[in-house]
């Protein structure tokens, strides 16, 4: 199964449950993307880090982008980072339902996007659901916040230090706290 295919079935929407023989081929991906994990967290080399970074991506990577390590990420082909991001020491991407970060966002340390979530219901919860997350251009993520899945982060915005962000945020917007609440509108 080409990660293509994995990609259309997990942008259904739908519990996929933990049967499901999808993640047979899923675990496969892990695991490379694991090892290339290792690698690139045990590396000091910016260079070596940014090849690797490619590689786990499956994508070019700007010039422009920084990303500081330790990273983390269970997938990595389902992120696409856009022209000069910034992502900042100890981020953990969960992609599976696929990240998208447009141009000139900056990503505090140790900041969380998660866009895969459990139903409630105890027979099912091992499946997944998958919701993508999109964090639009200009955007600014801070230290320690939680994006859950299925969230856009509106242009110009602002995360504010150790928010959970469960709801969309408009753009031009501040938002923190626990879950995230709009604090004030940035002018432009």
């Amino acid at each position: 199964m080409s990660i293509l295919e994995i990609k259309r079935r997990f942008a259904s929407n739908k519990l996929i449950p933990k049967e499901d023989p999808i993640f047979e081929h899923v675990f496969k991906e892990v695991e490379k993307s694991l090892k290339l994990i290792a690698k690139l967290n045990a590396s000091g080399d910016l260079q070596e880090c940014r090849l690797i970074f490619k590689a786990l991506f499956g994508d070019s990577l700007d010039e422009g982008t920084t990303i500081f390590t330790p990273f983390t990420t269970n997938f990595g082909k389902f992120t696409k980072i856009g022209k000069n991001v910034f992502i900042n020491h100890g981020c953990s991407f969960l992609d599976l339902g696929g990240i998208t970060i447009e141009d000139d966002v900056q990503i505090a340390p140790q900041v969380k996007l998660v866009t895969e979530n459990h139903p409630l219901n105890p027979k099912t919860r091992k499946g997944l659901i998958l919701s993508p997350i999109l964090i639009k251009r200009n955007a600014w993520i801070g230290a320690g916040a939680t994006v859950l899945p299925g969230v856009t982060i509106g242009e110009n915005s602002v995360v504010a230090a150790g928010a959970v962000v469960s709801k969309d945020v408009p753009d031009n917007s501040v938002v923190g706290g626990v879950p995230a609440k709009i604090l004030k509108s940035i002018e432009t």
